[in-house]
Formats: C-alpha cells, sequence, structure tokens
C-alpha cells in the first residue's frame, strides 16, 4: 500500500538511510533493555539528504525517499516539489535534463536557498541575525516535524520513540525546533553524527553472536 504513488507511471521506493537508521534503532533498543523487533519508532536520519522512517517491530514499512525528491528539503536536495510547476519547469526550455536533476539533488535545499550545504553555517548565519538564514533553518525542522508526524499516523499512533540522528542532530536549536513540534508523539532521543563502517561492523557482531539473522537476497 505504502508503494502506491498516486499514478502507475510511478512507485513509491524505498531509498533511504538504511545503515544509519536501523544501527541507532538497535543501539536504542539495547539501551531500554528491548529487541529492536519489539518496538516502534520513528527514525529522522537528517544530514545531506534526510529521510524518515516508520519502523514497526524490526520492519521499516513507510519512508521517504530521500535521494529522489521526496519528503523534507535538506542541506543539498529539494525534498518534495510541487508537481505542476516542477512539470512546468521542466519543459520551460530553460534547464537541461541533467540541470534539472541536479535541483533535485545536489544543487537543491539549502545550497539553492543560502548557497551553502553546511548546516553548521546556516547556523552560524542565523545565530547572527540573518533572517533568511533563519527561516530556511525553521522550514526544513517543520518539514522534518510534519514528516514525524505523518508516519506517527502509519504507525496508528503507538510509537515507542522518535530517533533524531545525522549531522543536523548536533544543531540544538534545530533539535529544540522539531522536538517542540513532535514530542507530544513520543519521547524524543537524539543520537547525532552518522558512522556508517560502524553500523556496518555492529550488524556484522550481531550476526556473528546469533542475535541477527543472517538473510539471502537473489
Amino acid at each position: 500500500m505504502a508503494r502506491i504513488s498516486g499514478h502507475p507511471e510511478i512507485s513509491r521506493r524505498s531509498i533511504f538511510h538504511a545503515l544509519n537508521q536501523k544501527a541507532v534503532a538497535r543501539l536504542f533498543a539495547n539501551s531500554i533493555g528491548r529487541k529492536y523487533e519489539e518496538l516502534n519508532l520513528i527514525i529522522a536520519h537528517m544530514g545531506g539528504g534526510i529521510s524518515v522512517g516508520a519502523h514497526r517491530l524490526g520492519r521499516v514499512v513507510d519512508v521517504n525517499n530521500a535521494l529522489d525528491g521526496d519528503g523534507p528539503f535538506s542541506p543539498e536536495r529539494s525534498g518534495s516539489l510541487p508537481a505542476g510547476q516542477l512539470a512546468a519547469l521542466c519543459f520551460s526550455g530553460k534547464y537541461s535534463h541533467d540541470e534539472i536533476k541536479s535541483m533535485l539533488t545536489g544543487k537543491g535545499g539549502m545550497v539553492a536557498y543560502l548557497g551553502t550545504n553546511s548546516f553548521r553555517d546556516v547556523c552560524s548565519m542565523a545565530d547572527k541575525g540573518d533572517e533568511k538564514s533563519l527561516l530556511v533553518i525553521r522550514a526544513v525542522c517543520y518539514q522534518v516535524a510534519k514528516e514525524i508526524g505523518a508516519m506517527a499516523s502509519v504507525l496508528h499512533g503507538n510509537v515507542d520513540a522518535i530517533i533524531l540522528t545525522g549531522g543536523m542532530a548536533y544543531q540544538q536549536s534545530a533539535v529544540k525546533d522539531i522536538k517542540s513540534m513532535v514530542d507530544y508523539i513520543s519521547k524524543v532521543i537524539i543520537y547525532p553524527g552518522e558512522d556508517e563502517m560502524k553500523a556496518l561492523a555492529f550488524n556484522a557482531l550481531l550476526a556473528l553472536d546469533g542475535k541477527l539473522e543472517i538473510k539471502n537476497y537473489s
């Protein structure tokens, strides 16, 4: 059901920060003496791209496509854009296919608005009184919170925790903004940063210890 997009020519795909989302989910579960497979979690990875996933009992049952123009905008990705206006841009004759792709991934989001993909720099600019930077920060936090709210409905409101992770989670002001909008849903846990190699090693150790099933994919 979650893969239905609204048109049969396009299906929703799960392209997201799976390694880091799964790793922090297991870290949190371990910290409270539970198994990941026993919990319902909403995890927002906030880095160069932003993905927000609904984790139901060990499975990611819905998530925005963080690579291809879906969900919140991020430091360098445009996220969801109004389809009609995007189609008009595509056929305006002003941009090539490659340029449109760059608008979506690489040169979108904060890069397009402010000329930088450094969330730390944008926060610094806002702290110095730059109103446009402050507006963009508040907008991205607003969109992340909206996506978290959407995933709460996917889990029927039964949410054990909301986890914020990725590089943007180091910025306390952004975390505070998001938390203020979603902490009525469930407690908010922060795991700032990401370490995909550590995540791989962590899951390999769980598999070697017999705590995680090794799956074969064809």
